[in-house]
C-alpha cells in the first residue's frame, strides 16, 4: 500500500494505493501519538463516502521528518494486535465523544 498526501498540511487528504494499482481519494479523520508504543498514528476514511453510508475506517503509524510533512513510504501498517487494540480505544473514545467527532 502506498500513499501520497496531496497538497500542504492543510489539505487533510491522502491518496491511498492499492497493490493492483488503483487510488482511493482519503480524508484525515485525525491524528494522535502514543506514548506506550512511540509512534503518531493517522485514522482516515474514504473521500467519496456519503452522508448514510458506514464508514470503513483505515489507521496506520507514521513517521514524519522534522517540518511534519508525510512522504509516501512514512506510513506503516499496524501489525500487533495489541497496538490494533489500542487504536481501535482511541478511536472509540474519539466517536464517544461529541465535542471531538463534531456530532
Amino acid at each position: 500500500m502506498a500513499a501520497q498526501v496531496n497538497g500542504d498540511d492543510q489539505d487533510r487528504q491522502i491518496t491511498l494505493i492499492d497493490d493492483q494499482g488503483n487510488e482511493e481519494l482519503y480524508e484525515v479523520l485525525f491524528t494522535f501519538h502514543s506514548d506506550d508504543y512511540d509512534k503518531s498514528y493517522v485514522l482516515l476514511y474514504p473521500a467519496a463516502v456519503g452522508d448514510d453510508e458506514d464508514i470503513e475506517v483505515q489507521a496506520f503509524s507514521y513517521d514524519a521528518d522534522d517540518a511534519g510533512d508525510v512522504t509516501s513510504s512514512d506510513l506503516h501498517e499496524i501489525e500487533s494486535d495489541d497496538e490494533w487494540d489500542m487504536v481501535q480505544g482511541v478511536l472509540n473514545t474519539f466517536l464517544d465523544d461529541d465535542r471531538l467527532s463534531g456530532k
